[in-house]
């Protein structure tokens, strides 16, 4: 394993211990989710030119298109809790008062 992969599964697994750990703001959450779609997209996009396939070359262009998704609707989610339960903690959050 290169230094380039370790760097890009130890970014991803980083994030992923973030999201699982620091679970007290919405906003910490959506910067590891944010931050984990990266460190996928530049592995994916740098995966075909490392094998000289042309096969895996839309991919990172779809794993983009996800990330402008989860960034347009992760603030909006963001600015809707903020106004309907006072705060942006996750634990104000509950599905059974909903």
């Amino acid at each position: 394993m290169s230094l380039l992969h370790l760097s890009f599964y130890s970014a991803f697994a980083l994030s992923g211990l973030g999201l699982a750990f620091h679970r007290t703001h919405l906003i910490s959450a959506l910067l590891c989710l944010e931050s984990m779609i990266l460190s996928l997209y530049i592995a994916l996009s740098i995966q075909p030119v490392e094998n000289q396939a042309t096969s895996f070359t839309l991919t990172p262009v779809l794993i983009l298109a996800f990330s402008a998704c989860e960034a347009g609707a992760g603030p909006a989610i963001l600015v809707t809790s903020t106004r309907t339960h006072g705060s942006d903690h996750l634990h104000n959050l509950n599905l059974l008062q909903c």
